[in-house]
């Protein structure tokens, strides 16, 4: 897994996410970014005009290709994030196509035990 383009302090909780997931060959991209640029992409890509915590823009989204997949961006905002590293976990999940506002929390569970595995506590 290329994790390259992702920040040093974040890659193993990307790592964690993307091995919960399945998801053991490809690249992605993070970025930490402030207010004003996560408000321009909130509104270019959902129209909501202000800013969020975490924003996934997936590419591969058909695991059947040939070769390593180029999974997609993730753009954290830490001014409204809570946690940054649970932003990183949750758009990384998004990038492997888990969906929480569709699955019936089987997205959430998966940040929660991949969080919970990250600061060393059971169900990991």
């Amino acid at each position: 897994m290329d994790l390259s383009d992702v920040p040093a302090e974040l890659r193993p909780a990307v790592s964690a996410a993307l091995d919960a997931a399945g998801v053991f060959d490809g690249h992605l991209g993070m970025e930490l970014v402030g207010e004003g640029k996560m408000r321009t992409l909130n509104y270019a890509h959902r129209q909501v005009d202000e800013a969020t915590d975490v924003l996934a823009f997936p590419i591969d989204e058909d695991d059947e290709l040939p070769g390593p997949r180029e999974l997609g961006d993730v753009f954290i905002c830490p001014e409204h994030a809570t946690d940054v590293t649970e932003a990183a976990v949750h758009g990384t999940l998004h990038l492997c196509g888990y969906d929480h506002e569709t699955d019936g929390g089987e997205m959430l569970a998966l940040q929660a035990r991949v969080i919970s595995s990250l600061k060393g506590g059971a169900g990991a």
